[in-house]
């Protein structure tokens, strides 16, 4: 991939100064790693915002269960799983 974009940022001087040293003892150029920082940021905020979706989509679908009726009292779910815990230490 060409490197033809310039990226400019203020920092302060003691930053720059220690990521320097440490891009230099790891031997590696510092535009290096700021790209693979960049990256790393752009997949992590992408994840996050494909898991919140996909949150939003679970409650989405969840509350129109519950408008539709399709829901469960929640003394009726823990009575179940009460249940199947009881079963599942019977077997241990």
């Amino acid at each position: 991939m060409a490197k033809e974009a310039v990226f400019t940022m203020k920092l302060e001087p003691e930053l720059r100064d220690a990521f320097l040293a440490e891009a230099e003892a790891d031997h590696r150029p510092a535009s290096q790693i700021v790209r693979e920082l960049m990256r790393a940021y752009i997949q992590r905020r992408r994840e996050e915002r494909e898991y919140e979706e996909f949150l939003r989509r679970k409650v989405q679908v969840a509350r129109s269960s519950v408008r539709l009726g399709r829901g469960r009292p929640n003394e009726d779910v823990e009575a179940q799983f009460a249940a199947w815990r009881a079963k599942a230490a019977g077997q241990v």
